[in-house]
């Protein structure tokens, strides 16, 4: 089992994906409990662009041993891709605290990848909302316009030409107005509809949300109070 590991392992170094899919396949065939195969290969389909064969093996690896930090980890990575971004951040979010209870140090990915599900979290709330916006002005600009056609069909047409031409005038001029007034009101509430951004830098670095009460560090670097006391709290707890 450990030579399909190690040439699982050399294959993956080489890039070589899809054999090395194959080998650590081989390696869980003949040990299906242990929990690393699972997420060695989890690993190449992250790299194969199979998102969903990903977060499969990474369950499998939980299932197996649920404080195995790279499974949850590498189940993030792959539901922020399948835009699962809820389930994708509650899953690195147990890799990072995982981390930390067991010293590893990950640098700047499992953060990163925190940071990186929740901008794209918000990227989809924000084409959502800009979509919401645009067929409400729609359907409202279509109810104006039904309006305008409605009052033009009850001008009374046997009348002199002049007053029915001034009525017909009258009603399209009221048209365009409230139709400039409705578009004039949506780009005013949304500025022509521009995504806002949030910058990292208004983002805590303990929790990753908007930062309510923003204090810096020594170190320079800028923390939520509350993320403060909270973790203060945990370590005096120990």
């Amino acid at each position: 089992m450990s030579d399909f590991k190690e040439q699982g392992n050399r294959l993956f170094s080489e890039r070589r994906y899809t054999e090395a899919i194959e080998t650590y396949t081989s390696a869980i065939d003949a040990s299906p409990r242990i929990a690393t195969y699972y997420t060695n290969r989890a690993l190449c389909y992250l790299k194969t662009l199979q998102w969903s064969l990903s977060v499969s093996d990474c369950r499998r690896a939980i299932e197996l041993d649920p404080t195995l930090i790279k499974a949850h980890f590498f189940m993030g990575q792959a539901l922020t891709e399948l835009e699962s971004y809820d389930d994708a951040i509650t899953e690195l979010i147990i890799a990072h605290d995982l981390a930390r209870e067991q010293g590893k140090n990950f640098g700047d990915d499992i953060t990163g990848a925190i940071r990186l599900a929740k901008k794209k979290r918000w990227n989809a709330v924000e084409e959502k909302r800009i979509k919401q916006e645009i067929e409400l002005q729609s359907f409202m600009l279509m109810l104006l316009e039904e309006h305008r056609k409605q009052k033009l069909s009850e001008v009374e047409i046997t009348g002199p030409p002049e007053t029915t031409e001034a009525m017909v005038n009258r009603i399209n001029a009221e048209h365009a107005e409230k139709s400039t007034s409705l578009c004039k009101l949506f780009s005013e509430v949304d500025d022509r509809r521009k995504r806002r951004e949030v910058p990292d830098y208004l983002c805590g670095k303990i929790s990753y949300e908007l930062m309510q009460e923003p204090v810096v560090a020594p170190s320079g670097i800028s923390y939520d109070r509350k993320d403060i006391e909270d973790h203060l709290q945990v370590l005096q707890e120990y």
